[in-house]
């Protein structure tokens, strides 16, 4: 072992070497199938070491040199660009390095570098740097529109990557004709001194024909797409070999009665739930996920597809599924009337809603009935208007959930959890798939049951194995940097809310709470957000910061997650075994864990990008439609700000705002002018109209009808104590009068 070791730090310390994926390095170093196993151990225990770092996309390189800042790129559109650094650094005093166009070499966007600090700063004293290395591009791939010019060809990369098209070699390459979307990889990334150069490898279709900008998307973010032939006859064999009535080492729960409530337009089915009350005045809940893991043996094609992918990916109108659909649609949908294998946690809180015991088990169930969320409510509200329409025995499962989920809920809040009032949106389409518009999705307690027992769940499975000494993926969030969180105190501060103790997670709900129907709503709630970090899977024990829980993992959603499935996995060998199982070692699950955790931010951002490229189709035929919009972000070249009516987010530049010279102050997230009331702060209501909307570029351009405007004394909303009311000024009677109103104004909303 200590030879392979230094085999491999001595092959990763060549000048020549440039970071490949670990089968490329086994390659290199020449590692014969015996020595295979060895192999790996050795860079896992590097890596745990620190001696060596694994990049997003699996390439090893050697730790960073001393001197170097490791971190990523964020490119701006004059050719400079700020270091984002992968940890804190003191000397930055958590700021960003400045990086100029000249010292940028060919890096972009997203692309992991190694950065040299020079001896200059910006005017602010902010650190400045030179990239030494690129490391690790972000993307080789790029989607864009095909154009010839003077007997050349080109592609315009969408987005606001590449400011100049890049050569493509031969006109006509691939059949590709002018306007078609294209995908290409790069050969030479442009930078100062040259220009780009890349190859045409996939002709999409004509720009805005229907599907194709779907397929961009997928191809931008490098989404898998179809399964290989071999894992759809895995697939097909798991659905010939199953028997449902075999249920040999699993508990027969076909009898009981059992639930599951999930969106009308729901795809696949993969939780249920049975709740009971014994005289004691306990609760015993049954969380029913469905078992995966029996038709995924570990090492099979469809675990390596699976793993692979890491995450169903959710597009509008459009599933790029985790695994194949006769098992995430057929074999493991949990549909009512059809006996159904599942991974079960039973578990039994006292009078107070307290759990104070887990089992876990192997069963097979019955679907007694399947609701969409819209049908729970109207039931649980006028349950004597459901007979004959729901059997005794459900209406009496809904009324137990209803109960049992606002008593946990009152918990879990009282323990500080947090929750934030960020509206998920939702693209409205015709029968034809043509954007007619978009609409905020809205939850109600029908939501909040569901999510509260699957929280329950998760806790409970992670405590269990916790317990039982076992390493296991968790899903932890970690808590924010304590500077972010002053920074934040101090911007609800200039927004008129008062909050002191911004370490403290019930201090932190009582401000969203208060803000929630505020005209402030949006700037607190994306201010809070932008001082959080990203949750992620990892085996580390960090807890999880906005659930407020020691021990959480991710076990119901197998279907969609790979991380819960490695948690299916451990849980069956517990059930079918007393013994201690044997589970992947630290260094394996942080391996996974990274790599889980970017295919889910990689899903995420096509998903939201998709969704951008939908709504910017569809406000191109709004040109000079006015609108009331929410300022989402403020930079010093203007303000960006999101609609109400249709919440597409678009930029108001400050060049076209022609009455005023405007300042940006970044502690306030506000562009001041110099003329009284003239002010643009994060969570401002205006009116604009759209004035420009580029599908290329992804841009959308809004003129300012209306601004919000205000004086600076007299207009100034009263600061609200959120924190430590028995401190609160006694500056006259005024004030006390102002304190007396909020609290009765407060008080009616809690009732």
């Amino acid at each position: 072992m200590p030879n392979m070791k230094n085999e491999i730090l001595a092959r990763l310390r060549e000048p020549e070497y440039r970071p490949v994926k670990q089968q490329q390095l086994a390659k290199q170093l020449g590692v014969t199938k015996k020595q295979s196993t060895s192999y790996r151990k050795a860079l896992d225990e590097l890596i745990s070491e620190g001696l060596i770092h694994e990049g997003r996309s699996g390439r090893v390189r050697i730790k960073v040199a001393p001197g170097l800042i490791a971190g990523t790129i964020k490119r701006t559109t004059s050719g400079a660009g700020y270091l984002i650094p992968d940890a804190p650094l003191p000397e930055l005093r958590g700021q960003d390095v400045y990086i100029s166009p000249s010292d940028m070499r060919d890096a972009h966007t997203g692309d992991s570098v190694l950065v040299q600090l020079v001896s200059r700063r910006k005017s602010s004293g902010q650190r400045c740097g030179r990239i030494d290395q690129i490391v690790e591009r972000a993307r080789n791939v790029f989607v864009g529109t095909y154009f010839e010019r003077d007997g050349e060809s080109f592609v315009a990369v969408d987005g606001k990557t590449f400011e100049d098209p890049i050569s493509v070699g031969d006109p006509g390459a691939r059949g590709a004709r002018t306007k078609d979307k294209v995908v290409i990889e790069m050969l030479r990334f442009p930078s100062r001194i040259q220009s780009g150069e890349a190859v045409l490898t996939r002709v999409l279709g004509q720009r805005g024909a229907p599907g194709v900008d779907t397929l961009a998307v997928i191809y931008e973010f490098g989404l898998p797409d179809e399964f290989p032939e071999a894992v759809l006859e895995e697939a097909r064999i798991q659905a010939e070999n199953f028997d449902e009535e075999n249920l040999d080492g699993r508990r027969d729960l076909r009898k009981e009665t059992i639930v599951t409530i999930d969106p009308a337009d729901a795809r696949d089915f993969d939780d249920a739930i049975s709740l009971n009350r014994t005289d004691d005045g306990h609760w015993h809940l049954g969380v029913h996920i469905a078992d995966v893991a029996h038709f995924v043996p570990e090492g099979s094609l469809l675990d390596i597809e699976a793993q692979k992918r890491g995450t169903s990916v959710y597009l509008p109108r459009r599933v790029l599924p985790m695994l194949p659909e006769v098992i995430s649609n057929g074999l493991a949908s949990l549909q009512q009337g059809r006996i159904r294998y599942a991974k079960s946690a039973f578990i039994e809180f006292n009078a107070d809603g307290l759990p104070i015991h887990t089992e876990l088990a192997n069963t097979a169930i019955k679907v007694t009935k399947r609701f969409a969320y819209e049908q729970v409510m109207p039931i649980l509200k006028a349950p004597e208007k459901q007979k004959g329409k729901v059997s005794g025995k459900v209406l009496a499962l809904l009324q137990r959930m209803h109960e049992l989920a606002m008593l946990l809920r009152k918990r879990r809040f009282a323990n500080g959890s947090l929750q934030m009032g960020l509206p998920e949106i939702r693209i409205d389409f015709n029968k034809k798939a043509e954007v007619v518009g978009a609409s905020e999705r809205h939850h109600d307690e029908s939501h909040e049951i569901i999510e509260e027992f699957m929280l329950a769940a998760n806790c409970a499975v992670a405590v269990a194995l916790k317990n039982r000494g076992l390493p296991f993926i968790r899903r932890i969030h970690a808590e924010p940097d304590e500077r972010k969180l002053k920074a934040f105190s101090e911007f609800v501060q200039a927004l008129g809310f008062d909050l002191r103790k911004y370490q403290s997670r019930r201090e932190l709900q009582a401000l969203l709470d208060e803000a929630k129907d505020a005209p402030e709503a949006h700037a607190v709630n994306y201010g809070f957000l932008r001082s959080l970090k990203q949750a992620e899977y990892s085996p580390i024990e960090a807890g999880h910061y906005a659930l407020a829980f020691d021990d959480y993992c991710h076990f119901t959603s197998p279907i969609r997650r790979y991380p819960d499935l490695m948690i299916h996995r451990i849980v069956d060998k517990l059930c079918r075994s007393k013994r201690k199982p044997k589970v992947p070692g630290e260094a394996e699950l942080l391996k996974l864990g990274k790599h889980c955790s970017i295919t889910e931010r990689r899903a995420e951002r096509a998903e939201r990008e998709l969704k951008k490229l939908k709504l910017l189709t569809y406000m191109k035929q709004c040109i000079g439609d006015e609108l009331t919009a929410v300022i989402t972000g403020v930079e010093s070249f203007g303000f960006f700000c999101q609609g109400v009516e249709i919440p597409a987010e678009g930029l108001v530049h400050i060049s076209s705002l022609a009455d005023d010279r405007y300042q940006y102050d970044q502690a306030s997230y506000s562009l001041n002018g110099f003329k009284a009331g003239n002010q643009f702060r994060l969570g401002d209501r205006i009116r604009v109209a759209v004035a420009r909307v580029d599908l290329e570029r992804r841009s959308l351009d809004y003129k300012l009808i209306k601004a919000a405007r205000r004086s600076a004394d007299s207009e100034r909303r009263p600061a609200r104590k959120v924190s430590d009311k028995r401190g609160q000024k006694k500056s006259g009677t005024k004030t006390k009068a102002r304190g007396k109103a909020r609290k009765k104004s407060r008080s009616r909303k809690r009732r």
